[in-house]
């Protein structure tokens, strides 16, 4: 993962607590129950920074894991203990597992070919799951809005229902971020370092992003945002289908991409969206935290110097409609007043929507209710950005005639609209380096 806030700060923070700890004036010791642990293992460290509403600055830290606790005082600083304590984790455990140890041995004792084997492992991993469900069934964590969201919702979201790895909701950020947000707090710096023997290529008090595995699923969730990039002048964000680029009319189309990256980040300028995206859609979006990055991208937007490229499901063959593998297409479409938001077909009166295609696939895919329909996979390239321009270059008589899967304006609706923001390319504002982030789709 992409470090969601500045590093600078919490980091000279954790170079101080590694130095203490080498020190001897903190120590680093077993805390509950014994676990699988080993206190010559490397760990984590984890610093956050944060203000209060009154503008006050609190230094949280912590280790991951759950077997070990910081002993000693650091200033002011406060240590954020587990969110679940391993003693808490023992106890869900337990009821399972001398089974699960009589069948590991039994598994053992049989060797692999034996036609036990088979049934042995089935049951040990039945009991496994379960277990595990026990233990995070106890994880739940404060978010950026005030909710406290448990580990259960965060998966059926980021990780398709599926249980997470071991370990999630014991790495740093999490704890640190969940207390922060407990308290009322606002995040300005967050870092992590690894701390003990080398391992790996990482040697103590070298700085690590927060993991993919784990934190993946359980940061975009607490901070409203799934980061791709961030530094002083803009935030690139994975846009989830369903929430508003930026804030529409009514106190209920308040909570968009631009208002959460308002609320993380109170140095950010009122209106950061430099481009939007359908409510519908997900994928890449751009944001300014200046006005100066404002102007500049917002210009690169008009001029057609951003590159940009989508991957959407078709309802259908393309091919049997006779239509080729690859191609531009130009159309004119208006706003229909008496439909809004729809857009109608206007060859007079219309703006020129310019849409390049590459069909990819014909692959079957699982409707909302159950049944598998062919679709056709199509990288679309705008070369225009104009409202709706790749749904009516799909499902409009003008174009294709084939809705994009999910599209409940111009299609059958059903479940999401499967079309994903993948590719963007433009110049950054303030250093005029050429920035590209590739984002795939879930689907």
């Amino acid at each position: 993962m992409f470090p969601p806030f500045n590093e600078e700060k919490a980091f000279a923070f954790c170079k101080e607590i590694v130095s203490l700890l080498d020190e001897k004036k903190l120590s680093l010791e077993t805390a509950g129950m014994p676990s699988g642990e080993r206190a010559e293992n490397g760990i984590m460290l984890g610093v956050l920074v944060a203000r209060t509403s009154a503008g006050e600055e609190k230094v949280l830290y912590t280790v991951s894991g759950t077997a070990r606790t910081v002993r000693g005082t650091y200033g002011k600083a406060v240590f954020v203990e587990p969110i679940v304590s391993s003693a808490q984790i023992a106890d869900a455990l337990r009821k399972n597992d001398l089974a699960i140890h009589r069948l590991t041995e039994q598994i053992n004792a049989a060797g692999r070919s034996h036609s036990s084997v088979q049934a042995l492992s089935a049951r040990r991993s039945a009991l496994t799951s379960e277990s595990l469900k026990k233990v995070f069934s106890l994880y739940s964590f404060h978010c950026f809005d005030g909710t406290v969201r448990t580990l259960e919702e965060m998966c059926r979201t980021r990780n398709r229902g599926n249980l997470p790895p071991s370990g999630t909701g014991d790495c740093c950020a999490p704890k640190l971020l969940d207390c922060a947000f407990k308290d009322g707090l606002v995040p300005v710096s967050l870092c992590e370092v690894f701390y003990g023997k080398s391992a790996d290529s990482r040697s103590s008090g070298t700085a690590c992003s927060p993991c993919d595995e784990r934190c993946g699923i359980i940061l975009p969730e607490m901070l409203g945002l799934k980061i791709l990039y961030r530094d002083c002048e803009i935030i690139v964000v994975d846009k989830q289908s369903g929430i508003l680029s930026v804030p529409g009319r009514g106190a209920e189309k308040q909570d968009c991409i631009a208002s959460r990256v308002r609320r993380l980040f109170p140095q950010c300028i009122a209106q950061p969206a430099v481009h939007r995206l359908d409510m519908e859609t997900s994928g890449i979006q751009v944001l300014a935290f200046t006005k100066e990055a404002h102007r500049n991208l917002c210009r690169q937007f008009e001029e057609g110097r951003v590159q940009k490229k989508y991957i959407a499901l078709l309802d259908g063959v393309l091919a049997k409609k006779g239509i080729a593998p690859s191609g531009t297409m130009e159309l004119y479409f208006r706003l229909d007043v008496e439909n809004r938001p729809r857009q109608i077909w206007d060859p007079v009166n219309g703006k020129k929507a310019v849409t390049e295609w590459n069909i990819l696939n014909v692959e079957k895919h699982t409707m909302p209710d159950g049944s598998r329909r062919d679709v056709t996979r199509v990288q679309f390239i705008p070369h225009t950005g104009r409202t709706h321009q790749l749904r009516l270059a799909s499902a409009d008589s003008h174009g294709f005639s084939v809705p994009i899967a999910g599209d409940s304006l111009y299609g059958n609706g059903g479940g999401r609209l499967l079309l994903h923001a993948r590719y963007i390319c433009f110049a950054h504002p303030a250093t005029g380096r050429l920035m590209e982030f590739t984002c795939e789709p879930e689907f």
